[in-house]
């Protein structure tokens, strides 16, 4: 998510800081989170300017119009019985609060906090305050229950990396936790982690609702377009419950 950052040319202000930079990769830091809903404009599009950073976020990708298929889908709460949907679609967990998002991998063990759509149908970004900060598409499934949950994170911040600094450096086969509100855990594989041009973004199948419990942890990636005050690319980490 963009904070504003200064161009080559222009002199840091309280609402443009200056980017640090992360290593090789791109050179430079921005206060960047994920892509999670309403493909009408890019990832996080609108920058906020009493604030330094986006008044609206999480898009994934430029679109003309939105439509529900580009959306996070809402919970189903009708359905098959539990026995009926574990033999047909895999093993889920009813719905409940997520509480933190434990990836040993990567030194992740963060704390979870809600994202509603706000008023642009966009959903919000979270907290760009808190580095060790996770969001969920509240409105969606939960992690663990049957659908896809959308998590969201920032990859890092005007001043330093954040809670999903080395999202990129999980492969096939790791493993994470979310602990919840029930007191189960659910466990999740990584199935792959991909990139995606914004301008590209499959949405469909990202966002799209699942038989199975699967989870999506999404944020920035790419270079940092400064013209365009955004990263060119999201990461995302397909998942499935085990």
């Amino acid at each position: 998510m963009a904070a504003g950052p200064s161009s080559p040319t222009d002199s840091p202000t309280a609402d443009d800081p200056a980017p640090t930079g992360r290593g090789s990769r791109t050179g430079v830091t921005v206060l960047c989170a994920v892509a999670a809903l309403f493909l009408a404009v890019t990832l996080f599009g609108g920058h906020d300017p009493s604030s330094g950073t986006p008044s609206a976020a999480l898009s994934a990708a430029p679109s003309t119009a939105a439509s529900d298929a580009s959306r996070p889908p809402r919970t189903t709460q009708a359905g098959p019985s539990a026995s009926a949907a574990g033999r047909s679609s895999g093993q889920h967990l009813p719905r409940a609060k997520p509480l933190r998002l434990i990836i040993p991998k990567i030194s992740v063990n963060a704390p979870f906090t809600p994202l509603a759509i706000g008023r642009t149908g966009q959903l919000e970004a979270p907290p760009a305050d808190d580095v060790n900060l996770v969001g969920w598409h509240a409105e969606g499934a939960s992690p663990g229950e049957r659908g896809t949950a959308i998590i969201a994170g920032h990859v890092d911040t005007a001043t330093s990396p954040a809670v999903f600094a080395e999202l990129g450096e999980l492969e096939e086969g790791d493993t994470f936790r979310v602990t919840r509100a029930d007191r189960r855990t659910a466990r999740f594989v990584v199935d792959s982690v991909e990139t995606f041009d914004k301008k590209h973004f499959p949405d469909r199948r990202v966002y799209a609702d699942t038989p199975r419990a699967q989870v999506r942890l999404i944020t920035c990636a790419g270079d940092y377009d400064h013209s365009a005050k955004d990263y060119t690319e999201n990461l995302v980490v397909f998942a499935h419950l085990v």
